[in-house]
């Protein structure tokens, strides 16, 4: 069961109550799917607003993956971004866990996920 990656732009639309995303993390939790996010997603998002208990709830599920930016994941995404001229690490970081398995790329800017990657199944959110 493949994953689904959630960007800044996916969890910005949770956190405004958005029902396209709410219904989408519903699923994903009754179908036992896990939601990953890069750290650097949620340093981009977070604000330790008590505003955003929806946003925490979601990264301190169960479910839910926060994949550090380690030395190896950082190489990866540099070599990435080198390949196709962009600079954006953690769009870099999305599109790298989205390869890795396979998973859609829940995004805000589909067009600067799939410069990076146009393999992927990238999703506008």
């Amino acid at each position: 069961m493949n994953p689904l990656v959630f960007d800044a732009g996916a969890l910005i639309a949770l956190e405004r109550r958005e029902t396209r995303m709410w219904r989408l993390v519903q699923r994903a939790a009754r179908e036992h799917k896990r939601i990953l996010v890069p750290a650097g997603v949620i340093a981009q998002v977070w604000r330790n607003d008590p505003k955003q208990h929806a946003l925490a709830r979601l990264i301190n599920g169960q479910t839910t993956l926060v994949d550090p930016l380690t030395k190896e994941t950082a190489r990866q995404v540099g070599a990435l971004l080198g390949r196709v001229g962009a600079s954006d690490v953690v769009d870099g970081h999305v599109a790298l866990l989205g390869r890795k398995f396979q998973a859609p790329v829940f995004t805000s800017d589909p067009d600067d996920i799939r410069k990076l990657d146009p393999t992927l199944t990238v999703v506008r959110i």
